[in-house]
């Protein structure tokens, strides 16, 4: 059961942390940490309606807080996506939001990056942050959707989805077809090649259980290559160039970040290089996919099967594919496991006391453009994020 929270004693000299969501379930000793010392307030369900939460912030309800945490990440968010106009009506003190879920897709992680420090007279010489750093879970869900990649995986290309349906009929004729003819069109994913696009803390993570558990050969797609011993321990081969990688790739793999607005990576064009017969497996986002053309390439046999955690429009998934026996659909629990829950907030009260206390946060996921705009003159802020300008741990695993 969650633990009760008292507020915590009031003192006008300690940094105030706006509480979004529900209480502290599994890390009742951090959370006492924390409370003593600063300034926890904690919202209700009926603050955080979007035309609320606003009014709330335009009023100054909350006073000048310095920290926003979301600990759970199945509440707090109520208020929808954190868009430009929600974020330029922050207080300019805020230095960090730290959230739990290790996608950050429903955030503008550049316009907190760039908020606006010159609101109601108050410059970056006086000590104010130049810009809001947002943290995410990554970490904490990288076991969990590694796992549900796995289930994914052998789904697709063992055919499961049709098995569980014929057993689940309690019709003897269906599990008697099943039983006869899936094998023939069922294959072992040893020796196949998986083709990841996104090798950060969970496409590695997956990459090490395919190898070891399937046997499965291992190509990759990044930004940022892994460092030869990384590669060495799955044998990886890396494509600097995606499609060379596409034909190459018996079943693809996303495990990428997605952003605000960001546009489909799964389009009948990237459909149309993997070669017929392959399968596809969806860890990261439903935005990163166009499901009228995945489904199109299912139904023309372009595609052998499909695997999804994450659809485009959740709640709600594609009808099409939906009565597919070929595509096998989780309800976006991937990440959906105590310990993810636990990692979750851990690391929003980690993130939001780090940063307070002007040390680098564990999970940035903007940091580096903050540190932009202080190469770009600007010489006050607080320290986290790669200064090189490469996609840190916590941009680059956004992926549940």
């Amino acid at each position: 059961m969650p633990i009760a929270m008292s507020p915590s004693p009031p003192s006008p000299d300690r940094p105030r942390i706006l509480f979004l969501g529900d209480d502290i379930q599994y890390n009742p000793s951090t959370y006492e940490r924390l409370k003593s010392q600063f300034n926890i307030i904690h919202t209700s369900p009926a603050d955080l309606q979007r035309p609320t939460f606003l009014q709330h912030l335009k009023d100054g309800s909350w006073g000048d807080f310095q920290a926003i945490m979301r600990p759970s990440w199945h509440t707090g968010g109520e208020m929808g996506n954190w868009d430009k106009e929600l974020i330029e009506l922050l207080p300019p003190a805020v230095k960090v939001y730290a959230s739990a879920g290790a996608g950050y897709d429903w955030v503008d992680a550049r316009c907190l990056a760039e908020h606006e420090i010159l609101k109601s007279g108050h410059f970056a010489d006086e000590g104010f942050p130049i810009g809001i750093l947002y943290c995410n879970g990554a970490g904490a869900s990288t076991e969990a959707v590694g796992d549900m990649a796995l289930y994914h995986i052998i789904c697709v290309f063992r055919n499961m989805t049709s098995s569980f349906l014929a057993a689940r009929s309690m019709d003897s004729k269906q599990f008697l077809n099943a039983h006869h003819n899936l094998p023939a069109v069922s294959y072992n994913p040893r020796d196949h090649t998986l083709g990841i696009v996104g090798l950060g803390n969970i496409g590695y993570a997956v990459a090490l259980k395919a190898y070891a558990a399937f046997g499965m050969k291992i190509l990759y797609h990044d930004i940022v290559r892994k460092s030869p011993e990384q590669e060495g321990l799955v044998k990886a081969t890396f494509y600097p160039d995606i499609d060379n990688m596409l034909p190459m790739t018996d079943c693809l793999l996303l495990a990428t970040p997605s952003t605000m607005g960001g546009r489909p990576f799964l389009t009948s064009n990237v459909l149309g290089q993997l070669p017929r017969g392959s399968r596809f497996v969806n860890i990261a986002r439903g935005s990163l996919v166009d499901e009228d053309a995945l489904a199109n390439a299912l139904e023309s046999g372009h595609l052998a099967a499909a695997g999804l955690d994450v659809h485009a429009s959740e709640p709600h998934v594609n009808g099409r594919m939906a009565s597919m026996p070929n595509v096998t659909m989780t309800c976006h629990t991937g990440g959906g496991a105590v310990e993810t829950k636990t990692g979750f907030e851990q690391l929003a009260m980690e993130n939001v006391e780090r940063v307070l206390h002007g040390q680098e946060a564990l999970t940035p996921v903007n940091g580096h453009l903050i540190q932009e705009r202080m190469a770009n003159g600007h010489v006050n802020g607080h320290a986290n994020g790669h200064a090189d300008g490469h996609a840190t741990d916590g941009e680059r695993n956004g992926t549940t």
